[in-house]
């Protein structure tokens, strides 16, 4: 038990108000709006709208300006926010195949039915920095091609028609979709869980998880099948209808790796998946899922578990970054009965330490 410190109550509403003094800044510059944030730092939007599992940009710019920008503080915010929400049921699985696509790209065909579509990318900018935008300068306006509509047809497909490739994600036809966030955390996942536990687990967490795979902790060795970013429709089964009534569309990011697998007993050789799917635009994020993903399949296809990202119950245990910090952080409060309990333990071993020490040199001299 803590004894309050007193003025404790005081010392914390300073420490409040200083927050606010900070998060606002130099007064002769103009505050920064919800509007600004949504629209030119959207990628950190679409991060905090991912990893706090709730998609509105509204909220998760204001969590961002609250937060003075800590990313991690601001998930945290937003996924406390979306415990008090409201549920009313669960969408139908989304249709990427029908995404109404703004990038799509692949790494293992140059011709793709559909084309490849590069979009907004860093891919190909020089990493300097650009004096230009210490002034709100003009911005061209981009080139612009007629939106395509319908179906486009997946990589993953066209190794399919070949048989090259394993199914795509199938499941008994008795199981029941699991929701993380409403049941407890059990071991062994079934992979529509850990999907769901990798999704919002922490983008540097994973990307490391991935890289690690690369560097032979894993047996990865992937393909990006295809990558797409774009708005795809969300449906929701109203039972009284009987039938499906769109709730609008979201922004998503998709990616398939593709990877070699030498076959097993029961299974020829193919290539196999990595899934990842996101909000926004968060391809990073995106592509070091799938990587994880496909490494936690390792006993599933009857592959040896030798590396971390292999290993399902340390890499979904460590993934949250909203739990990482606050078994972190929570160093930072008061453990001063703890302390004093191990200094006083560490004091008593001492003394005896030194006691033991004692007495052998005095037998030593006694037998010199």
């Amino acid at each position: 038990m803590y004894v309050a410190v007193k003025g404790g109550e005081a010392a914390i509403a300073n420490a409040h108000r200083l927050l606010a003094d900070r998060r606002r800044g130099d007064r002769s510059l103009p505050a920064i709006g919800i509007e600004q944030i949504v629209e030119q730092l959207a990628l950190a939007v679409d991060r905090v709208m991912a990893e706090a599992s709730l998609f509105d940009r509204t909220l998760a710019a204001l969590a961002v300006r609250q937060s003075r920008g800590d990313m991690i503080e601001a998930i945290f915010l937003l996924r406390a926010y979306r415990t008090t929400l409201p549920r009313f049921g669960y969408s139908k699985p989304l249709d990427t195949a029908d995404m109404t696509i703004e990038r799509r790209i692949s790494a293992t065909y140059k011709d793709l039915p559909g084309g490849q579509l590069l979009g907004p990318t860093f891919d190909y900018t020089h990493r300097l920095l650009d004096p230009s935008l210490l002034a709100d300068e003009a911005v061209e306006a981009p080139a612009q091609r007629p939106a395509e509509t319908g179906r486009v047809m997946r990589v993953s497909e066209i190794l399919g028609e070949e048989g090259l490739i394993e199914a795509d994600g199938d499941m008994p036809e008795d199981h029941e979709i699991g929701d993380l966030t409403r049941e407890p955390m059990e071991f062994p996942m079934t992979r529509d869980l850990r999907l769901q536990a990798l999704a919002r687990g922490d983008e540097g967490f994973l990307l490391a998880l991935g890289y690690s795979t690369q560097r032979g902790y894993g047996r990865n060795h992937p393909f990006t099948g295809e990558i797409r970013i774009g708005e795809v429709a969300v449906e929701f089964d109203v039972p009284e209808l009987g039938f499906a009534v769109s709730l609008g569309t979201i922004q998503i990011t998709e990616c398939q790796m593709v990877n070699q697998f030498k076959g097993s007993a029961k299974a020829p050789p193919q290539f196999t998946r990595g899934y990842g799917l996101v909000f926004g635009q968060s391809e990073r994020k995106a592509m070091a899922m799938s990587l994880v993903d496909r490494a936690l399949r390792a006993e599933e296809l009857g592959e040896d578990i030798t590396a971390p990202a292999q290993d399902e119950e340390f890499v979904i245990s460590h993934s949250d970054n909203v739990q990482a910090t606050g078994f972190v952080e929570h160093l930072k409060l008061p453990h001063y009965v703890d302390f004093q309990a191990e200094l006083d333990l560490v004091r008593r071993m001492r003394r005896e330490f030194e006691a033991t020490r004692s007495g052998g040199e005095d037998m030593k001299e006694a037998a010199e």
